[in-house]
């Protein structure tokens, strides 16, 4: 980052305010920072970043806050004035909507672009976290329940896959694990859960965990049983993504886990490379 991007972040820095976590400024601390002198031109660039938050489909008044400033006057008197308050992202779109000749403005137009793609790759790299966490969770779940159902009737490869399809199909409204996979583009030899959301992830982890604990609970056995009990526990799950408006075949599959497994693998060994030669 530049001196003059250095520069800029510690002076948004210095005039940020917080509330409860909740950070904010003041859009008439915010003017001199941005090169402007005289606030009826200032009103106009946020009239412009309002207007340019409701394309965006974000609630204005989440972003942009109509407020009132006490300011001294002299002789121990004050007087309100108008002022704005603003999130960092009312901010962002105050700098790309000011004028584009004053430094500032183009220094913070870089600064806040900057920004908005470092906390795009962070929630990208939390989504990714969660879905890793979740798929090494259901990789367990199922391994214990394998166990379980191979010592009570389910031996064969063929019976376990039975046992896996109509999990599936009761989980995903009749769908079954081959139409899934044509339907989402995932390659045959290649497992369903490796494109999942975390949701579907999250909602596969339940079901089978449940199946696992009744048939042990019940001491349940043949494969009649086996899979009466996974299919009833995975349309109870289907029904409660389904009452908080979640249809698991609507779902569109997600990056590959492998690729991001490899990619992670390959940031360990780069930073490993790195502390090796310091």
């Amino acid at each position: 980052m530049s001196d003059d991007l250095i520069e800029l972040k510690n002076s948004l820095e210095e005039i940020k305010k917080n509330v409860d976590d909740l950070e904010y400024w003041s859009a008439r601390d915010l003017m001199p920072r941005l090169g402007y002198t005289n606030w009826e031109t200032f009103k106009t660039a946020i009239s412009r970043a309002k207007q340019a938050c409701e394309k965006t489909r974000q609630s204005v008044t989440d972003h942009f806050r109509d407020t009132l400033k006490m300011v001294s006057i002299g002789s121990r008197t004050q007087r309100a004035i108008v002022d704005v308050l603003l999130t960092r992202y009312g901010c962002y779109l105050v700098a790309q909507n000011g004028n584009p000749i004053k430094p500032q403005i183009a220094a913070a137009q870089n600064y806040f672009a900057i920004q908005t793609r470092i906390q795009e790759v962070w929630e990208q790299r939390a989504l990714e976290n969660k879905r890793l966490e979740e798929r090494n969770k259901l990789r367990t779940t199922e391994a214990k329940i394998e166990r379980t159902i191979y010592q009570r009737g389910i031996t064969q490869s063929f019976e376990f896959a039975i046992f896996k399809n109509k999990h599936i199909e009761a989980l995903y409204g009749g769908v079954n694990t081959s139409d899934l996979k044509r339907k989402r583009g995932i390659p045959k030899g290649r497992a369903l859960a490796d494109f999942d959301t975390d949701v579907e992830l999250k909602a596969k982890n339940f079901a089978l965990g449940m199946t696992d604990h009744n048939i042990r609970a019940g001491n349940l056995v043949g494969k009649t049983r086996l899979e009466g009990e996974v299919v009833a526990n995975s349309k109870a799950t289907r029904g409660a993504l389904i009452a908080r408006g979640i249809v698991p075949e609507k779902l569109k599959s997600e990056e590959d886990i492998r690729k991001i497994e490899r990619r992670r693998k390959k940031e360990r060994k780069m930073i490993e490379s790195n502390l090796d030669k310091t």
